[in-house]
């Protein structure tokens, strides 16, 4: 991509959008049709948590199409179709307050399964998710995870496996051999949801093709968080609206991965020559820098337009959603030893930092540690009413940023995908007070000798 490919964003956009986002949100858009048609196919399928790739590189190995209904009620919320399958759960009976994911993917299989007699709903975005022939749960993080898609049961006849990962404090995880231990627990757990995939499928696992999808996941990792190292530069070269779109290609291991690899390869040379030629991730001069946490409103995603419009250009977001920081596997020869190092090294990473930085809740570290190697002015926390796991932490990540840098943080109630639980106006509002906040605070760390 040459210079004179670096043109301005469109009349109207303040967010300078990537030219090489929208090839990876292609990927995503192109995968509810690739297992549709697998489906038809008489091919095995399967909806899936999001796991951080202990579950991915498996199904992937074993040629099983997937869709994850997370990602899925995003996509719902953003098109302006969320809220009949949220009312669809509720009727069921199924409480308003359950997470948004949740109600959006019962309302939407009741709406198959039952209004439709098994057939994908006509106008259900990008095709819809087809029928699964396994359900992958995840014990992971989340209240909900695998209770919800236990309650599937009700619409759906077929299998159902959960994957775990020990949950470790910050004070256990310094015990003498606590890391190793949970590796081998993820080893034991992989190697048994390798024998229930062959007994469902039929088949072998092909221990080279999980060699070679272990391989590209690692690449992808390794590029992916390279593209966002060099959004530490300022001007930021990236907004956070092009991580949120590229994401999950990395995060759930969408699509083909040698072209998802190659689509990030693009990726990296756009971000780079937007560094080397001072080119921001906003159409405006960069004013604030902001730290975003946790899940953004996808259903209300122009209200970031607005912010931008002011300078605010959000330079990094939830750590849970950002890829794994890079590391040499290739002195471990077991493909699922190195499956577990992955995913533990992603959890594991945060109790490092927090042991560090004194601070016990492993959930906070990673906030202080962005806010400041991506010189914050501030910090968007944004509250979830129907997820208490990503926003019981945010009250003591607003404490911990202030009381260690000087980072002030606007706290904004809302919700992943019920549209009537956030109001953009209101917190447009909150946010143009937040700049005094922001500009105060930039003043005193300043004066405090600090570089930012």
């Amino acid at each position: 991509m040459g210079e004179s490919e670096l043109k301005p964003p469109k009349p109207g956009k303040a967010i300078n959008r990537l030219k090489s986002m929208y090839p990876l949100r292609n990927v995503v858009n192109e995968a509810y049709l690739t297992t549709l048609m697998a489906s038809q196919a008489g091919n095995p399928t399967a909806w899936s948590m999001l796991n951080w790739w202990e579950g991915d590189i498996l199904l992937k190995a074993m040629d099983v199409e997937v869709v994850y209904p997370e990602n899925y009620a995003t996509i719902a919320a953003s098109m302006g179709q969320a809220e009949g399958y949220l009312a669809l759960a509720e009727a069921e009976g199924f409480p308003a307050h359950l997470c948004g994911y949740a109600r959006t993917t019962l309302g939407y299989t009741k709406r198959m399964m039952v209004d439709e007699a098994g057939r994908v709903p006509p106008d259900a975005p990008l095709g819809g998710m087809a029928r699964p022939t396994l359900l992958v749960g995840a014990g992971t993080a989340c209240d909900a995870r695998y209770k919800w898609f236990q309650a599937l049961g009700r619409y759906f006849d077929c299998p159902q496996w959960v994957l775990e990962l020990p949950h470790l404090g910050v004070k256990e995880f310094q015990e003498d051999g606590a890391e190793e231990a949970a590796v081998r627990f993820v080893v034991a757990e992989l190697r048994a949801f390798v024998a229930f995939l062959e007994r469902l499928l039929g088949r072998k696992m092909d221990w080279a093709k999980l060699e070679a999808v272990v391989d590209l996941a690692l690449k992808i990792q390794r590029v992916f968080h390279e593209v966002n190292e060099l959004r530490k530069h300022r001007p930021c070269p990236m907004h956070s609206g092009d991580f949120w779109s590229a994401m999950p290609g990395c995060l759930f291991l969408t699509g083909h991965l040698p072209k998802v690899l190659e689509l990030y390869e693009d990726m990296h040379r756009e971000v780079a020559e937007r560094v080397a030629q001072g080119v921001a991730g906003i159409a405006v001069p960069e004013k604030y820098r902001l730290l975003f946490a946790e899940l953004p409103p996808w259903h209300s995603l122009k209200f970031f337009e607005n912010l931008a419009e002011r300078g605010w250009n959000f330079v990094v977001e939830s750590y849970a959603y950002h890829p794994v920081v890079p590391m040499d596997l290739s002195a471990v020869p077991d493909p699922l030893e190195r499956i577990a190092r992955i995913c533990m090294r992603f959890f594991h990473l945060r109790h490092r930092q927090a042991f560090s930085d004194g601070v016990s809740y492993a959930f906070v570290a990673p906030y202080l540690d962005s806010a400041r190697t991506y010189r914050c002015d501030g910090a968007f926390l944004h509250p979830l009413l129907t997820c208490r796991t990503a926003s019981a932490h945010l009250q003591a990540t607003q404490d911990v940023l202030m009381r260690k840098l000087r980072v002030p943080s606007l706290l904004a109630e809302g919700d992943i995908v019920d549209i009537r639980l956030f109001n953009p106006e209101r917190t447009l509002i909150q946010a143009e007070a937040f700049e005094a906040t922001m500009d105060h605070y930039r003043e005193e760390r300043r004066q405090a000798g600090s570089d930012w």
